[in-house]
């Protein structure tokens, strides 16, 4: 049985209405995908602390959760992926990569360009469709 995990993501978007994307490195995981930025739910954690936390630990920034976009289940080679993705804002610093490739802020129109973890692509396709 594979094993599965439960993680979260946040969308995180400024005033120029672009959205921060983070390239996952060599080292990790999934190797050169983008995603959302964010990570595994400890135990005791809501959704919501872990994405704050996550993006603390990874990117030195404070961020505000709100609403849930996309809860989507992807089933890849060797893990089960349970991705939550919630709007967030920051709050708090601008992200510095720590563990990540490069990040980059696009626009819905460029986020489509980007090759996106598969257990993004849902919330990427319906923030992409917003105008």
């Amino acid at each position: 049985m594979k094993k599965q995990v439960h993680v979260v993501g946040a969308i995180i978007e400024n005033e120029q209405n672009e959205i921060f994307c983070a390239l996952r490195s060599p080292e990790m995981s999934l190797p050169n995908y983008w995603e959302f930025p964010g990570g595994k739910i400890e135990v005791g954690e809501t959704p919501e602390q872990a994405l704050a936390r996550e993006i603390q630990e990874e990117f030195s920034c404070t961020i505000s959760v709100g609403e849930k976009v996309e809860d989507t289940t992807y089933e890849y080679e060797k893990v089960i992926v349970r991705l939550e993705t919630y709007r967030a804002k920051l709050e708090y610093g601008q992200p510095v990569a720590i563990e990540h490739a490069e990040t980059k802020w696009v626009t819905r129109d460029e986020i489509t360009q980007l090759d996106f973890a598969p257990a993004d692509v849902p919330a990427v396709e319906k923030i992409s469709m917003e105008k």
